[in-house]
C-alpha cells in the first residue's frame, strides 16, 4: 500500500479500506432505416415494423427481466444496492411508442432513490466532434426527457460511446451543469496508474475560472469479464461465479477506491443469454460484494462517488478515446472513406435543415437528428468485417457498403427536402 500511495499525484490522499462499486448501464436503441433506394421519394426513412419488433425482442430478453431483477435487488438489500443508467433519447422515444411499461419500470427504480440517470446526447450522436451547437441542444433535450419521465435532473455526463478528450471535459465544465464525466480508463494514458480512483480534467483543459472537473474511469477488465467473457468457455476463469468476482473487486482495497463497472444493459439476457447463468450471477453478486468485506464494500451512484472521493491526479486525454474495440479510439465510426464521406455530408447540410425547419417543415430536424445516431456510421465500419466480429453481429446490413448506400440514399432525399 505504501508503494501505491507514493505514486499518487496527490500526496495527501488517504486510502480507504473500501471498494465502492459504481454500476453503470448504457441503454440504447437506434431508429433503423428502412431499405431506401434511389427511386424512393417519400420522406419516411425509418422502419417502424423492424424497430418495434427488435425493441420488443430486446425488452423481453433484457430490459424487462433485468430491470425487475434490479428492483428486487434494491429492495432485498434495503437500497444499499445502487445502479445508474444512461438511456439515449431515441431509446426513450421507442419505449414510449412501443413499450410504455418500460418507462414505468425505470420510474419505479428511480423512485427507490437507489438509481441515478446520466446525461448524454439525446440521439446518441457524434455531434461534439462536428457541431457544438447541435451537441449542446441534444444534451439539453436528453436532460429534459430524463426530468420529465423520471423526475431527475442529470448531474453526471456520459458522452456517446464514452467518447472523451480533454476538449470534451473542458466543454462540459464550461457548460456548468454537471459535476463529473464518465469515460474509459485507457492503459496507454494511465501509465502505472489504475482506473480505480477519481481523476480530473487537466488544468490546461479547463476554461478559466472553472473548478476541477472529476472523471470516473471505467475498469474495462472487470467490466469486460461480465460483458464479453462471461459465457466464453475458452476463458481461463470460466465459469465466473459471483463469489469469485466479488473477490476480484475486493482486491481493489488498498489499491483504489472505485470499481467502475460500465457496460451495455443488453449484457444481461441479450449478449449473454439467460442460459449462461448471467441472471443468477447478477442476483448473487451484491450479497457477495457486501459479505467479502462486511461493513466496508458498497455500491454507489456516480454522484455519490464524486461526493465521497476526490481526484488523485489528472487524466490527460489529448486525442479522443472511446470504449469501442481494442483500439479504444474513434475508428469504429470514423476513418474509412465510407464513414468520412457520410458524416461530412450529414453535418454539411445542418444549416439548411435548421432553416427549412424554421420555414415550415416540422419533421425535418428530427429526421436529420435520427441520422446523426452513431449506429449508422458503426454499420459502415470495415475493420474486422470479414472475421464476423461484433460490428457484423450488430449490423442489419449485408455489408458496410450496403449500409453506406442506404444511408446516402436517405441523406440525398433529406438534402433535397432541405434545399441544400
Amino acid at each position: 500500500m505504501e508503494q501505491t500511495a507514493s505514486k499518487l499525484e496527490n500526496s495527501n490522499y488517504t486510502l480507504n479500506p473500501v471498494a465502492s462499486v459504481v454500476f453503470y448501464f448504457q441503454v440504447h436503441q437506434p431508429f433503423r432505416l428502412r431499405r431506401y433506394s434511389v427511386f424512393d421519394t417519400d420522406p419516411f426513412y425509418f422502419d417502424p415494423e423492424a424497430n418495434g419488433s427488435i425493441l420488443q425482442k430486446v425488452a423481453n430478453k433484457c430490459y424487462r427481466p433485468t430491470t425487475e431483477k434490479i428492483l428486487d435487488l434494491v429492495k432485498r438489500h434495503q437500497n444499499r444496492f445502487r445502479v445508474s443508467y444512461s438511456i439515449s433519447g431515441v431509446a426513450l422515444q421507442q419505449f414510449e411508442q412501443w413499450a410504455p411499461d418500460l418507462i414505468d419500470l425505470f420510474k419505479r427504480l428511480a423512485d427507490t432513490g437507489a438509481c441515478e440517470f446520466l446525461a448524454e446526447t439525446s440521439h446518441h450522436s457524434l455531434s461534439f466532434l462536428f457541431s457544438r451547437k447541435e451537441f449542446e441542444e441534444q444534451v439539453a433535450i436528453q436532460e429534459a426527457m430524463i426530468e420529465r419521465l423520471f423526475g431527475q435532473k442529470p448531474k453526471v455526463f456520459r458522452n456517446t460511446e464514452l467518447i472523451y478528450s480533454n476538449e470534451v471535459g473542458g466543454h462540459i465544465a464550461w457548460m456548468g451543469r454537471h459535476k463529473a464525466v464518465v469515460c474509459e480508463g485507457v492503459d496507454r494514458l494511465l501509465g502505472f496508474r489504475n482506473p480505480n480512483y477519481l481523476y480530473a480534467v487537466p488544468t490546461h483543459g479547463l476554461p478559466e475560472g472553472r473548478p476541477p472537473m472529476p472523471l470516473m474511469l471505467k475498469n474495462y477488465r472487470l467490466s469486460d469479464d461480465i460483458a464479453f467473457r462471461f459465457s466464453n468457455r475458452d476463458w481461463k476463469d470460466w465459469p465466473l461465479s459471483a463469489e469469485k468476482f466479488a473477490g476480484w473487486v475486493n482486491q481493489i482495497n488498498g489499491d483504489g477506491n472505485l470499481c467502475n463497472l460500465f457496460m451495455d444493459y443488453e449484457t444481461f439476457g441479450e449478449h449473454q443469454w439467460a442460459e449462461t447463468g448471467i441472471f443468477d450471477f447478477l442476483d448473487a453478486m451484491p450479497k457477495y460484494i457486501f459479505d467479502v468485506n462486511p461493513g466496508q464494500n458498497e455500491f454507489l451512484t456516480p454522484s455519490q462517488a464524486v461526493e465521497k472521493f476526490r481526484p488523485v491526479g489528472e487524466y490527460d486525454v489529448p486525442k479522443p478515446i472511446s470504449w469501442a474495440d481494442m483500439e479504444r479510439d474513434l475508428s469504429a465510426w470514423l476513418g474509412n472513406p465510407l464513414q468520412d464521406n457520410a458524416v461530412e455530408e450529414l453535418y454539411r447540410i445542418e444549416p439548411a435543415v435548421r432553416e427549412k425547419h424554421l420555414k415550415g417543415d416540422p419533421y425535418i430536424l428530427e429526421d436529420w437528428r435520427k441520422l446523426t445516431t452513431s449506429d449508422h456510421l458503426y454499420y459502415m465500419c470495415t475493420k474486422y468485417w470479414s472475421d464476423g466480429d461484433v460490428h457484423k453481429y450488430f449490423s442489419p446490413y449485408d455489408s458496410p457498403y450496403d449500409a453506406y448506400i442506404n444511408f446516402m440514399n436517405v441523406l440525398d432525399n433529406l438534402r433535397t427536402r432541405a434545399g441544400a
